[in-house]
């Protein structure tokens, strides 16, 4: 009874926790924050504030030690990390090194992480596409997974709500499988990318599109009331952006929350588990170890939200165990940790086109060039494999340099400027289908620095993704080949799953609560005041960027649980 400090607790409870800080945490905090609940934001790592921590986003390419590239060393000793395309001197302090957090692999599977205030909302590609109703009735028609618990019409103005504030930009298609949104201007395609969008529009009736992409084009007023300004097209974007041209949660959503006087930040804080009470049935708070200090801290608030990103997320409830949940939190359906998926980018095709030689492109496009949505098995069954993939597409003209010569030949080859045929691009951007093989576990015998288990990841590609890519190669090839493209190559770089960086499911969304984790409100079936909004809810993958779900899916479930709240359901 000595050790009972009641003022303690009360400095230690809220009305709501969030368990990580990046793209659907971030969201979570705002949506909170706004309608006046005290709030505190749980983040493992350390703070990234916008702009003061973002060290290299003015350097110049010579003021880098290393001109930007990785050292040797370095490379060798994060094999895992440095395959990914952003982690280079610029921005690999925004990312989690291999041995500082190890997991084990059951099967090969790069793990790419950022502990930091702001997640990977920092390093994010900003491809924002809506899902469709062929996304969402996709498991219960090609039979696989189980039925999503919700459809577009349901998360629809979701989508809209977040759009506006977050800010994309994307032209209005038109098209069913890839819903228009509230858009900001679009970056518009190059004469290349417009030739072949009028050319396979017309040949096949598919289409490539002005890809939508999360940066400020023309800012609104809510940007401006956010302290973001209009994106100014540096291609920078993983250093950190000073101007708050793209999205994230550190020039977005934290800060407007930090604004409301509502929240509490919390850096350096591992989750250990959520605390649940046997006698109330219900979740209570939250443990945490403290980073720094290994202390274990204990936070109470009636609503917890999981946002830890979806394998770590998985990990949380896992090791959230009681008498009641021995197999971890909520899982009367022995399906946690089971059924996750991620999207197949291991294919790309290139090639050269010799006309437009009047043009040349100037600037740059944070967009990325076109896009290409989903046509396959959309309103039939049409192809040997489930679902289908969507693909980018880019054109650029480089100069014809040469590197022959010695002195000053050497010099007069490098300085030329001629202007070389236009190279284009595609890369594949298929769907995976989760299956129960598919799974994340708690390790048995090894724990981290913090006393939590490892977790323990088996995942692979299957047949579906060898015919699916097999696809991909086949009609871009062809479309390729039509648009009068020369020199095509196809290639697979092999790659293990995880580098797409977009892992889903393990706590999937569903009707029946004996094969799902989560109800239609990303609300835990059997207990009712912890909701999972990040990829970890997902019953399907889909093929489009799923971050802008995310948002979406957390402001509707916030919305649910205070309202829930408020009628004392919660």
């Amino acid at each position: 009874m000595a050790n009972l400090n009641i003022d303690s607790i009360k400095d230690r409870t809220f009305d709501a926790i969030v368990i990580g800080s990046g793209m659907s945490g971030g969201w979570a905090a705002k949506e909170f924050t706004g309608k006046g609940l005290k709030t505190l934001m749980l983040e493992r790592g350390r703070d990234v504030k916008h702009i003061k921590d973002y060290p290299t986003t003015n350097m110049y390419p010579w003021e880098f030690e290393h001109r930007g590239e990785m050292p040797m060393a370095l490379q060798e000793a994060n094999p895992i990390v440095n395959r990914c395309y952003a982690f280079h001197e610029d921005a690999a302090h925004f990312f989690v090194k291999d041995k500082e957090h190890p997991y084990v692999q059951d099967k090969p599977f790069d793990w790419i992480r950022g502990y930091q205030v702001g997640g990977k909302s920092l390093l994010w590609a900003r491809q924002t596409q809506r899902w469709s109703d062929f996304d969402f009735e996709g498991p219960a028609r090609d039979g696989f997974a189980v039925d999503w618990p919700i459809r577009y019409q349901d998360i629809a103005p979701w989508y809209s709500y977040v759009e506006k504030f977050a800010g994309i930009s994307g032209n209005k298609d038109g098209l069913d499988e890839l819903p228009d949104g509230d858009f900001l201007p679009a970056f518009p395609l190059n004469s290349v990318e417009q030739y072949f969008s009028k050319h396979v529009k017309g040949k096949y009736g598919r289409h490539v599109i002005s890809a939508r992409c999360a940066h400020l084009s023309k800012p609104n007023q809510i940007h401006l009331d956010q302290g973001r300004v209009q994106c100014q097209e540096r291609i920078l974007c993983q250093r950190g952006c000073p101007f708050g041209g793209y999205f994230s949660a550190n020039a977005s959503t934290i800060p407007w929350a930090l604004k409301s006087g509502h929240l509490t930040l919390r850096p350096h804080s591992v989750v250990q588990s959520i605390i649940y009470d046997e006698t109330k049935g219900k979740a209570t708070g939250v443990r945490i170890v403290d980073t720094n200090t290994k202390e274990t801290i204990e936070y109470f608030a009636r609503i917890i939200f999981v946002n830890a990103a979806a394998l770590n997320t998985n990990l949380v409830l896992l090791n959230s165990t009681s008498h009641r949940f021995p197999n971890g939190l909520g899982n009367d359906s022995g399906v946690l940790g089971k059924y996750v998926a991620f999207h197949n980018y291991s294919a790309h095709i290139s090639a050269e086109y010799d006309d437009f030689k009047e043009w040349t492109t100037d600037g740059r496009n944070p967009a990325g060039g076109g896009y290409i949505p989903r046509f396959r098995n959309l309103r039939k069954q049409e192809t040997d494999f489930l679902r289908g993939y969507a693909s980018g597409f880019s054109a650029y003209r480089g100069q014809n340099r040469s590197w022959d010569g010695v002195g000053s030949s050497l010099k007069e080859n490098l300085v030329k400027d001629d202007l070389g045929p236009w190279s284009v691009g595609s890369h594949m951007m298929g769907e995976t289908i989760p299956k129960e093989a598919s799974y994340v576990a708690l390790d048995a015998k090894q724990k981290d620095d913090w006393g939590v288990p490892l977790l323990k990841i088996s995942m692979d590609y299957d047949d579906n993704d060898a015919k699916m890519k097999k696809d991909y190669i086949d009609q871009l090839t062809e479309m390729f080949t039509s648009a009068g493209f020369a020199n095509i190559k196809a290639s697979s770089d092999h790659r293990a799953p995880g580098l797409d960086i977009h892992e889903m499911g393990g706590a999937r969304m569903g009707n029946d609560p004996k094969t799902s984790v989560l109800n239609k409100w990303n609300q835990l079936h059997a207990v009712n005041n912890v909701f999972v909004t990040d990829g970890a809810c997902m019953t399907s993958t889909s093929c489009q960027n799923p971050s802008l779900t995310y948002m979406a899916l957390t402001a509707r479930a916030v919305d649910y649980a205070v309202g829930e709240m408020n009628k004392g359901n919660i």
